[in-house]
């Protein structure tokens, strides 16, 4: 089995990326164990096309050809075969990605490359810090650090750093997958991200509720009586197969591609405990449910981290081509991204499972960019390997019954409910799921997406009159939008003592303490909250 090293990586203007391969393969040949086969078969080069979007980097502060300590994880995957070692992503300091080294050589080892902020890199423990370092670019070891967070939990140092002319390396060595099936989930990792923490953590008695992404005012009352007029056949099992073709019927799709679940989050555990991914990505920032279930059940994850300085687009090319499940949101909790479908679709490949979570599409008008009439099979507008989940818990406001759905491909769909218990979803549950896809519901539906979109405009236009604020992407189109805020843990401090309670966003892996998530509501309630906030950030000291 191939020993799975992950190595930081650090590269000053001056290096090349064959500089930066010699020494990842010196020090892999180090770290390794002296009968393991060499690295050498990891790190031939690929023949590949130059980086696309490659750029000169600068070299250190003080003008010196030493390398700066920028660093680069290379998260291993098998890319060696045959026992040695093994290189599949690389994860620099944000803004480095596309420097020449670093790109050439991720391009050459055919990996992705992403980003970690330098407040996270500097919250992770080092055994050689540097002075420099910290002073060039805010944290005392890059290289170890990204290192191990591109090991991700339980990753400890096989090799410390060790620097060329122009670079520095440090090789972290990651755990082996836990066998499944697997309960100890572990929801804090080194990178400081609780993976288990949602907006629900935030509210509190006498608060304004900016922190949920629930639609206000829901349920409505025609579909609470539709849920209340089920409680007289509660001594019943359970028989979901009419909800289960309203909804096939509502996509488009088939009867056998569609399983109803207690909820998306359900959704994610079963794909968990199904699928048998050898390298799973999750895309971020995103909703963290889906990397905590993979690595509840055992998995390996690896983290691909669109970059806020482009808008969190989505670039299909990061992620590794030999991913065999990709997970992704549309639009995505919290940046309120909506990617594009021709992009999603180009994630799309033989062998892979792609996972899309169409969790809050239903509050985009039209429900343009859905790909969820694309997952199955036999259709021509049908996407091979794609999974879309659905929840009914955002627009409709039933986050306590606990009700969404999985599309898909009929042989996995068949999978996942062998492998759900029996009877997961309730009868109230079931009946919502039904009146939720019937006509009367649809033309509610798009009525409310018509509005949360009018009150997101009036929300960010609003934001717009706070100069220490900035709103994420170019065209927020969730019913949620994303904020940088400097000090943002004490400005939401702040703003619960004058009764508001938003979202934090450090817990969001791609995201740092200076990001908060603000859910769409009325206008005068947003009018209300603006007013507090600026309020806020005036009696704050500025940062």
């Amino acid at each position: 089995m191939s020993e799975r090293f992950h190595v930081g990586v650090g590269a000053s203007g001056a290096a090349d990326a064959a500089e930066v391969l010699g020494l990842i393969r010196a020090a892999l040949a180090e770290a390794a164990p002296a009968e393991a086969a060499p690295a050498d078969a990891a790190l031939l080069p690929r023949a590949r096309a130059p980086h696309p979007g490659a750029s000169r980097s600068p070299g250190p502060p003080d003008g010196s050809t030493a390398a700066p300590d920028t660093a680069v994880g290379l998260t291993g995957a098998g890319l060696g075969g045959g026992g040695g070692c093994s290189v599949a992503v690389l994860a620099t300091v944000t803004g480095k990605e596309r420097a020449p080294a670093i790109a050439g050589a991720a391009e050459q080892l055919g990996v992705a490359v992403v980003g970690f902020d330098p407040a996270v890199l500097a919250r992770v423990a080092v055994p050689t810090p540097s002075e420099a370092a910290l002073g060039a670019l805010g944290t005392p070891s890059v290289a170890e650090a990204a290192a191990l967070l591109a090991a991700g939990p339980g990753a400890e140092l096989a090799l410390a750093k060790r620097k060329s002319a122009h670079a520095t390396v440090a090789v972290a060595r990651a755990p082996l997958p836990l066998p499944f099936p697997h309960s100890g989930a572990q929801d804090v990792y080194p990178d400081g991200h609780d993976l288990r923490h949602h907006g629900d953590a935030e509210v509190g008695e006498g608060l304004v509720d900016l922190a949920v992404n629930v639609r206000a005012g829901t349920p409505p009352a025609w579909l609470a009586e539709v849920i209340g007029g089920t409680l007289a056949g509660l001594a019943a099992y359970p028989d979901g197969r009419a909800a289960r073709h309203a909804v096939a019927v509502r996509h488009g799709r088939a009867d056998p591609e569609v399983l109803l679940t207690a909820g998306a989050a359900e959704a994610f555990v079963l794909l968990a405990r199904v699928l048998r991914p050898r390298r799973a990505v999750v895309v971020h920032p995103q909703f963290t449910e889906p990397e905590a279930a993979l690595r509840a059940a055992g998995h390996a994850v690896e983290r691909v981290l669109l970059d806020a300085s482009d808008g969190f687009r989505l670039d299909p090319h990061r992620v590794p081509a030999d991913a065999d499940l990709v997970v992704l949101g549309n639009p995505t909790n919290p940046t309120s991204v909506l990617h594009p479908a021709a992009l999603v679709r180009e994630l799309a490949r033989p062998g892979r499972t792609l996972v899309v979570d169409e969790a809050f599409m239903d509050a985009v008008p039209g429900e343009r960019e859905s790909l969820a009439g694309a997952a199955g099979t036999g259709g021509a507008d049908t996407v091979p390997g794609l999974v879309v989940l659905r929840s009914l818990t955002k627009t409709w406001g039933l986050a306590g019954l606990r009700v969404g759905y999985v599309l898909g491909p009929p042989e996995l769909i068949a999978e996942l409910a062998a492998a759900q218990p029996l009877w997961a979803v309730s009868s109230p549950a079931l009946a919502a799921a039904e009146a939720c896809v019937s006509a009367r519901a649809r033309t509610e539906a798009a009525e409310a997406a018509r509005q949360v979109t009018a009150d997101r405009a009036h929300l960010v236009e609003r934001l717009r009159e706070v100069p220490q604020v900035r709103t994420a992407g170019d065209a927020p189109a969730a019913p949620f939008v994303l904020l940088r805020i400097p000090g943002a843990a004490d400005v939401r401090a702040a703003l619960r003592e004058s009764g508001y309670a938003v979202r934090r966003g450090d817990t969001f892996p791609g995201l740092g303490p200076d990001w908060l998530r603000v859910a769409v509501r009325d206008r005068r309630t947003t009018d209300g909250f603006v007013n507090a906030l600026s309020a806020v950030l005036t009696s704050l000291p500025a940062r």
